[in-house]
């Protein structure tokens, strides 16, 4: 079965060893990758996940040390959701008051107990209780796996209109609406994690500013190149300008700016996180694509020292 949703989320942050350190040793996700921004060497591409990166679990950032804060505002993404056992949101809750998190009351979003908290750059995350059957997470240092991040759960995007944006989740990226609740649409897609996208339409707010804390892009899933190539014809069909195929050394990537202004990119689901590295070893050593490898020791020279 064709798998469509989130591929991963990725964002800005301020210093890296201060992001790895909330997002491994606070939410217990696992460090899947370090690498760098091949568009920029000099800056870490940290990536997070489950226990073997799978598409769907994927939250990554360009940490970025003296970052200014950016602002949430249209044409971006508002909040990135995790799964978690329904269960245990008492236990979450609990954790964030003993880490010092800043979180807000524990709320229902479309029937689901929702605990939303910001991370050190003031990020909008959220954890949502749902039921996971017997499946167990990734155990870290501090987070058992019974109660460990599943993957994501979805993100919501603020805008201006939301018909234009939900065209294209239709009708091109697999996904149906499935729900409105006040000022949100939810279109969900057929993956278990990361299956879900709603929109917040708000009309005339201010536009969103790139900053530490704001996310950079959404990336959906292609199964294979021929799944993302008939996905970027149905959209320069529509007139939406799709750029060439990138390697991105774990997946091959297309973006385009969607009608509501949030830049969208359509990931294939191989070749994965284990190409370079032993599942076992994933996130230990810093990994670079081939071109970049004879720049080692100068990138190595100019990136912060992380663990």
């Amino acid at each position: 079965m064709v798998q469509t949703g989130l591929h991963h989320v990725t964002a800005f942050s301020g210093p890296a060893l201060r992001n790895l350190d909330f997002h491994t040793r606070v939410l217990g996700l696992r460090l899947v990758k370090k690498t760098v921004n091949f568009d920029d060497p000099g800056t870490y591409h940290l990536y997070y996940g489950d226990a073997v990166g799978r598409p769907g679990t994927i939250l990554t950032f360009f940490p970025i040390e003296h970052a200014a804060p950016g602002r949430v505002g249209i044409g971006e993404t508002q909040e990135t959701a995790f799964r978690v056992p329904r269960a245990s949101i008492g236990w979450w809750t609990h954790r964030f008051i003993e880490k010092g998190v800043a979180h807000e009351p524990l709320v229902q979003v479309f029937g689901a107990p929702t605990l939303r908290l910001r991370d050190p750059d003031g990020m909008m995350l959220a954890l949502v209780g749902v039921d996971v059957g017997d499946a167990e997470g990734w155990a870290s240092s501090e987070v058992p796996a019974e109660h460990a991040i599943r993957g994501l759960h979805g993100v919501t995007l603020l805008l201006d209109r939301a018909e234009p944006t939900a065209a294209i989740l239709t009708e091109v990226l697999g996904l149906q609406e499935v729900g409105r609740e006040g000022s949100l649409i939810r279109f969900a897609g057929s993956a278990e994690l990361g299956g879900l996208v709603t929109l917040r339409a708000v009309g005339g707010f201010l536009p969103g500013r790139p900053g530490a804390g704001s996310v950079h892009h959404i990336a959906f899933r292609a199964a294979d190149d021929a799944a993302q190539a008939a996905m970027g014809q149905a959209l320069a069909a529509r007139g939406l300008h799709v750029t060439e195929q990138r390697d991105r050394q774990y997946f091959r990537s297309v973006y385009f700016r969607e009608p509501g202004g949030v830049l969208f990119e359509i990931a294939t689901d191989a070749p994965g996180f284990a190409v370079d590295e032993p599942i076992e070893a994933l996130g230990q050593a810093l990994k670079l694509p081939a071109g970049l490898e004879p720049h080692r020791a100068e990138i190595e020279a100019v990136l912060p020292k992380v663990a």
